[in-house]
């Protein structure tokens, strides 16, 4: 395709973190300075996850409030809209949004709003992912999951865990996970983006429906045969991943690995602002470094609405659009 070709494509994107992704404008507009780029964004010499993660202070100011997050969710499909992203799973952490002014259900509900406003008047239709934080007890972390269960189908289409996967493995939170499955919430799991492919394993034994980054499982039949037995997709975010050296190079990034494997593979961005990425970014850096063809970027997409935690009459709307697109090819 060429880039006016990747442009035009209706993209579906499953795994993008709110905070990581505010526009520039609206970061200056709620902390009423100005912000150079650098505080905001990595450089391509990223050293490590840990200096990624320092992007994130500034983002993390402006969703306080209920103002703040309804400014959020509308000023994320604003961006998304500009590129023809037609659905998106927004992922936060509702936690790291409360105050004692502002409880859980408070802060889901500030985003929602802020999220409908933007599908009114972008189009771009939506559905999010609350994250529970790998450094947070599991009691607070079902509380917040619980809540947000109030809200599925209504906005909130699954949970996630996030946060320091090294420092807290998998396997601390089975119990957490089970308790999920009991109230009929889905969820996709961050696994594999360290070196612990155990992970992985244990994020499908929980039942998660689709695996964060998997970067872990490359060269992993095993897993690799387990994931594909579950039918799980398998969210990649290739710049992101690259910059926080979850993947030393570019060639040992195993997206043509998992794709010729058969896996439920998807291309996401993971942060637009922290990685000054966008789907048409990632999509043209997948056909330059890894040779992906034209069928293959429609099999992406293909792969992001079979794995969307949309209902049928959502994914029936994203499968019509990708038809319209492939006749005009």
């Amino acid at each position: 395709m060429t880039i006016e070709q990747i442009q035009k494509l209706p993209k579906i994107e499953l795994h993008c973190h709110l905070d990581g992704s505010l526009s520039k404008k609206f970061i200056q507009k709620r902390l009423g300075r100005t912000v150079a780029d650098e505080e905001l964004c990595v450089s391509d010499d990223c050293t490590s996850l840990a200096e990624y993660l320092e992007k994130f202070e500034l983002p993390a100011e402006c969703i306080r409030d209920e103002e703040g997050l309804e400014g959020a969710g509308y000023d994320v499909l604003e961006t998304m809209a500009r590129e023809q992203v037609c659905y998106a799973e927004i992922r936060f952490a509702p936690l790291l949004s409360v105050t004692q002014q502002m409880g859980t259900e408070q802060v889901i509900a500030a985003l929602l709003k802020g999220l409908e406003r933007g599908r009114k008047d972008f189009g771009v239709e939506y559905n999010v992912i609350v994250c529970a934080m790998r450094h947070h007890s599991t009691e607070d972390n079902f509380e917040m999951i619980k809540t947000a269960s109030r809200f599925l189908g209504a906005g909130v289409c699954a949970a996630d865990l996030a946060g320091a996967e090294a420092q807290y493995p998998m396997h601390q939170f089975m119990e957490l996970f089970e308790k999920v499955k009991k109230l009929g919430m889905p969820f996709t799991i961050h696994a594999g983006e360290c070196q612990n492919a155990v992970n992985i394993t244990d994020a499908l034994k929980a039942g998660a429906a689709r695996i964060g980054h998997g970067i872990a499982m490359r060269a992993n039949q095993q897993i690799q045969n387990m994931a594909a037995d579950a039918k799980a997709g398998i969210e990649m975010c290739p710049i992101s991943n690259l910059q926080t050296k979850a993947s030393e190079c570019a060639a040992q990034y195993p997206l043509r690995e998992f794709l010729d494997a058969g896996l439920l593979v998807t291309v996401n961005t993971d942060n637009r602002t922290v990685s000054n990425t966008s789907m048409t970014k990632e999509l043209e850096f997948i056909q330059k470094t890894y040779g992906i063809c034209d069928e293959e970027i429609m099999l992406l997409m293909d792969h992001a609405v079979q794995a969307a935690f949309a209902d049928d009459a959502g994914k029936a709307r994203m499968r019509q659009k990708l038809e319209d697109f492939r006749r005009n090819l």
